[in-house]
């Protein structure tokens, strides 16, 4: 945009959209939303974006406002949950982590193939609370750092860090659900020399999956969880569905093309943006 020449622009309006419909997609959850933010928001953005110097602010603001716009106009799911998702909702139960021992090694690979012919991923991320969707969607489906997240929901790091892992626990209960549903009978779980499982030690390294896997834990700490994970088939086979969900949503979405009427709305925002960029100019 900074270059000025037309191909330029027009190439930096395609990315904008690409970015914007990508995004609104992921949190609006209906084309109809996700094309409406798309026009308003690049609309909006026209008369500021000679004023960015650098792309990670035009980034930050971008976000900012697709994400208000998303929240505004978005229709609430019947089956939403309540507003804040404790831990304790989202860990699995003993029942739960005695069929995952009977099954042995969860196999990623089949686990997520299930998860996109039910189209589960998309369902479980829309069920989300807000507050807990758009974390996801911006760390993990967008690729954005925890310090931009930050900046762009106005809480601090830490708190992306405890949602997004919440919010990770969330979508691989519900793909969990289809996986085993409801009812289906299982073996039961093998022991060895009559041990336990045991739920009670495994609680504390629920907790710290996702900086595990995200590799913010120190050496120290990582050793524990895997001392642990070394003895426990439970929360093996735990760690990798939560592995496989977490790969699940990093890759791109196959129903994120743009609208039918996107050059019309890029021709659109160029002629708007030429306008612009020559009054600022003139001043």
């Amino acid at each position: 945009m900074q270059r000025g020449d037309d191909a330029s622009v027009e190439q930096a309006l395609a990315l904008l959209q690409n970015t914007v419909f990508s995004f609104s997609m992921r949190v609006c959850g209906q084309r109809e939303d996700a094309e409406d933010t798309m026009q308003e928001v690049l609309l909006k953005s026209v008369p500021q974006l000679s004023k960015f110097q650098s792309p990670k602010a035009l980034l930050v603001w971008l976000y900012k406002v697709a994400k208000n716009r998303c929240l505004m106009t978005r229709r609430k799911s019947k089956f939403a949950p309540a507003q804040e998702l404790s831990l304790d909702q989202l860990m699995p139960d003993r029942h739960e982590l005695e069929r995952l021992t009977a099954d042995g090694r969860i196999d990623p690979e089949a686990f997520a193939i299930r998860s996109e012919e039910a189209s589960r991923l998309r369902d479980a991320v829309q069920k989300l609370p807000p507050q807990y969707r758009i974390v996801l969607v911006l760390r993990d489906m967008e690729g954005l750092t925890d310090e931009e997240v930050a900046e762009i929901t106005g809480v601090r790091s830490g708190t992306v860090r405890v949602r997004l892992h919440h919010a990770r626990l969330f979508v691989r209960k519900e793909l969990m659900r289809m996986w085993m549903p409801r009812g289906e009978k299982r073996a039961p779980a093998k022991t060895q020399s009559g041990a336990q499982l045991r739920p009670a030690r495994c609680k504390a390294m629920f907790a710290e999956l996702s900086d595990y896997l995200d590799e913010q834990l120190d050496e120290s700490l990582c050793e524990e969880i895997e001392r642990h994970m070394s003895d426990c088939g439970p929360c093996q086979a735990f760690l990798a569905t939560l592995e496989a969900t977490i790969e699940q949503l990093h890759k791109p979405a196959a129903d994120r093309a743009l609208p039918e009427n996107t050059s019309k709305l890029r021709n659109q925002l160029t002629q708007d943006y030429r306008r612009v960029t020559k009054v600022l100019g003139s001043s």
